[in-house]
């Protein structure tokens, strides 16, 4: 299911035409891709896109553009142009999609379960934090969860050994590392071989005064 995002047709491009539409409390917006002859220049409403994607897929949501001309665009939020001071937004991409075109987003990855390395004092470290992968628009995961639990003590678990949701391909001739479980420290010197205890052999006896 998609959010819907209502925007108009924008007559006019350039900086003064974006002036005013920000004096509007609208912004200017783009609707690029492939199946488009030539890309949408439109506004909308920033407060309303940032809405539209609250959802638990968040940039992932597909959205449904809902034109003043009685058109729709099935639409990703795929770039977004930020004030460097109060972020409030400035100018949004989107990219126009079809329902039964897959399409390349970048999803999040979430480890899941305690590592029998962890149970046994090694040190869990995850190297990549998100996936490019493929998917039809309504089969985009919210996120890719991979279970850790199985790894032990300098072990490596690689992208190439990820199962990947049902409708959720990835493209990659590189075998990424996803997450490792590294040995702890046995050089880190614990807080007894720091500072070790005085014995009563090593204390001095105190002056007379």
């Amino acid at each position: 299911m998609s959010s819907l995002l209502e925007a108009h047709i924008r007559p006019q491009a350039g900086k003064g035409a974006s002036r005013k539409l920000r004096a509007q409390s609208l912004i200017p917006a783009v609707v690029y891709g492939k199946h488009l002859k030539e890309a949408l220049h439109i506004s909308v409403d920033p407060v309303a896109v940032r809405k539209a994607v609250q959802t638990p897929r968040k940039l992932n949501t597909v959205l449904t553009l809902s034109l003043n001309d009685g058109t729709t665009h099935l639409v990703l939020l795929k770039d977004t142009q930020r004030h460097p001071v109060s972020d409030k937004l400035l100018h949004v991409d989107f990219l126009s999609v079809r329902e039964n075109e897959p399409v390349k987003v970048h999803a999040p990855i979430v480890l899941v379960g305690k590592p029998q390395g962890v149970v046994d004092g090694g040190i869990l470290s995850q190297q990549r934090r998100s996936l490019e992968v493929w998917a039809l628009p309504a089969s985009i995961p919210e996120q890719i969860e991979v279970d850790v639990s199985h790894l032990k003590i300098a072990q490596v678990l690689h992208v190439n050994d990820i199962s990947m949701p049902e409708g959720v391909t990835h493209k990659s001739n590189v075998n990424f590392t996803i997450a490792t479980i590294s040995a702890p420290d046995a050089d880190a010197p614990t807080t007894a071989a720091a500072a070790p205890a005085e014995t009563k052999a090593d204390a001095k006896p105190a002056k007379k005064k």
